[in-house]
């Protein structure tokens, strides 16, 4: 069986979607391929996938054949024609996809360098500015034997090589078992260890010590060289993947000589980290509270050093290449990670200048921090919610963290699309009540199963549609499935028992969806009251995300009890543009005067019949936005958790100057 589609992953099928993607397809008994312009390699394989390159808005096919075919090609599309694929289980201060992976932002101003400061130039990998000793990591590099193996040596140095590789994975799994690790830094550690058992490393490997290398020179060879087909794509996401590579090759290389790599455990309070490059997984296990910036010779934005740098806050300039070798001697240094400034040695003036930039930046962050707990009001002191929007369990502590005011958006189809079938009403009862029970007192909007033929799931077939967007979504899908919908509603009437439960649904265009799903919510806890199932009520609300849900809102603010406004989709429904299409992205504007009218009209229509009326799109945590969404009458704004303190942080100061 085979089938084609437009992938639609974030950035495509860099390293840790491409991780999942294995891992997913390993899950199948089916032999798996992925082609794409007519090159095929195997599903299975981490390396030769991303060697592939995908990338996203590019068309691929799936090929399965085995006994469950059918089940591998509607699992695997489903995951490549998903936005969020490789982030389910990441909040978003640590992923490639997220604003917190992004290149670092607008760049501080950095204090001139003088003749006894000189600066150089990397890459602006984390933003922030540090200043403090040197903390020099040059480990030896590793050189092979470089000696011919005999005929009857070669067997034994297979079996030392596959120890080497079961030793490096089974210290990977004993670092994801700890319980120290961040979500985002478990996932690239993961992607490292599939590297480390990938046929295309081992088999050029054993490939050869057959040859009759020895096998530390089998490594360094094989490494070197699947790192220089990353470094050939055109794309920075994989090219990146090469210091991956050479990574997991030097680990393997360090089993077989017995050796452990230098530690980091000694690094100083505040220290800069100079290296020509580090491991990704050793940085995820460095003491990162203990390192205040990183300085590299190799990486970039996009490579996993920069990655976990940026999601512990850590400033960083990547990519120095041989200047790194002038930090060798290094006694202090400054670097500037939004602007890519290392000054090595900084005299008088220029430490004082960071000196002064680094506490204007702790002020800065402690000053974010104070709004954790604030519950920020209009200046005529009715209360706005700043809640978030999450689509996991995993994702309530950074919501908690963050100060959020409950969920003003739960994606509830990663809860479907994680599994190979329907959840249960059991399971979706748990999570829901899970939810329900982190925030009480404070509301929980769980947004009912919002899937199309976009980002199918496994369970339910969807019909070829010439424009997905347009088609059997959200609920109308639902509507027309009762036996799916019914169970995700009878879960969440036993969820609101434990707490604030309000339930919106996704693309409504007509009053009939409404009143068709209050009969079922209805006719669902009839039935839980008969099976003597303890459940509660719940608040019924729509998001306002098609422009037919604007034209009716005065109507449709009679039958709810809130609107939430989905600006993403909003914009793309009212602009008749695909947010997805970068060919018309400039479109794709929330300030665009006619979706701010399509706004402005829906918060009159709920204000003037009194009910709630938030926001859950991403303009809902733009501080240029939120006093203009504030002044139409909206009261809840739901965002990323990284967006919330300043959020709070506008909505106060908007209310001071009020």
């Amino acid at each position: 069986m085979e089938r084609s589609t437009i992938v639609r992953v974030h950035e495509g099928l860099h390293a840790r979607p491409a991780t999942r993607f294995v891992k997913l397809a390993k899950g199948f008994e089916s032999d798996v391929e992925i082609v794409k312009d007519g090159k095929a390699v195997s599903a299975k394989s981490s390396v030769k996938l991303m060697l592939l390159a995908v990338k996203e808005n590019q068309e691929v096919t799936v090929r399965a054949n085995g006994a469950d075919a059918i089940e591998a090609i509607e699992a695997l599309i489903g995951y490549l024609e998903n936005p969020r694929a490789g982030l389910d289980d990441e909040n978003e201060a640590g992923d490639e996809g997220s604003e917190a992976a992004a290149p670092a932002r607008k760049a501080t101003p950095a204090a001139a360098p003088t003749d006894r400061t000189p600066e150089l130039q990397g890459v602006a990998a984390s933003e922030g500015v540090a200043i403090g000793p040197a903390f020099a990591h040059f480990p030896p590099e590793i050189e092979g034997p470089d000696r011919r193996l005999q005929a009857d040596e070669i067997e034994g140095e297979l079996k030392r090589f596959r120890g080497a590789v079961a030793s490096v994975q089974a210290r990977m799994d004993r670092t994801l078992a700890e319980n120290n690790l961040s979500a985002g830094d478990r996932g690239i550690v993961a992607a490292l260890r599939d590297i480390a058992a990938d046929d295309s490393l081992t088999g050029e490997v054993e490939r050869l010590i057959q040859g009759g290398e020895d096998a530390v020179s089998a490594v360094i060879a094989a490494a070197a060289t699947i790192a220089a087909d990353f470094s050939a794509v055109d794309d920075h996401y994989l090219n990146a993947r090469a210091d991956d590579v050479h990574a997991v090759g030097r680990q393997v290389c360090l089993a077989l000589l017995g050796q452990d790599e230098v530690s980091l455990e000694t690094i100083p309070q505040g220290a800069i980290l100079i290296a020509d490059d580090i491991g990704a997984w050793d940085l995820a296990r460095a003491p990162l509270k203990r390192i205040g910036g990183v300085v590299c010779g190799h990486g970039g934005a996009t490579s996993h050093i920069a990655i976990i740098a940026r999601s512990h806050g850590i400033p960083a300039v990547l990519g120095l290449g041989d200047k790194i070798n002038e930090l060798r001697t290094a006694r202090e240094v400054a670097i500037d990670g939004s602007a890519g400034h290392v000054i090595v040695d900084p005299d008088e003036a220029a430490r004082a200048d960071f000196a002064r930039r680094v506490e204007a930046a702790a002020q800065e962050r402690a000053g974010l921090k104070v709004f954790k707990n604030v519950t920020p009001t209009r200046a005529d002191g009715t209360v706005i919610e700043v809640a978030a929007n999450i689509g996991s369990l995993e994702e309530i502590e950074a919501a908690q963290e963050a100060g959020a005011m409950g969920v003003g958006l739960f994606r509830t189809e990663l809860l479907f699309m994680r599994h190979m079938h329907l959840p249960s009403e059991e399971m979706q009862a748990e999570t829901y009540s899970a939810l329900a029970r982190a925030f009480a007192p404070h509301p929980v909007i769980v947004r009912t199963l919002d899937i199309g033929g976009d980002k199918p799931i496994a369970g339910i077939e969807f019909p070829d549609e010439e424009n997905p967007f347009l088609g059997w979504r959200g609920i109308r899908m639902c509507l027309d499935r009762p036996d799916i919908f019914k169970k995700q509603l009878r879960a969440l009437l036993r969820a609101a028992v434990h707490g604030n439960i309000k339930v919106m649904l996704p693309m409504v265009s007509e009053i009939a969806e409404v009143t068709r799903t209050r009969a079922l919510v209805e006719e669902c806890a009839a039935e839980l009251k008969t099976e003597g199932v303890p459940h509660a009520g719940f608040d019924l609300g729509v998001m306002i995300e098609t422009p037919a849900a604007v034209l009716i809102a005065p109507a449709l603010a009679k039958e709810v009890a809130f609107f939430s406004i989905g600006t993403n989709d909003l914009t793309q429904y009212i602009m008749a543009a695909d947010r997805l299409n970068p060919t018309v992205a400039k479109l794709n504007d929330v300030t665009n005067p006619a979706v701010m009218s399509a706004i402005e009209l829906t918060a009159k229509a709920g204000v003037a019949a009194g009910i709630m009326v938030g926001m859950c799109g991403e303009a809902a945590g733009r501080p240029d936005l939120i006093p203009i969404f504030i002044g139409m009458g909206l009261t809840e704004l739901s965002m990323s958790p990284a967006s919330i303190q300043r959020a709070k942080k506008t909505i106060a100061a908007t209310a001071a100057e009020q």
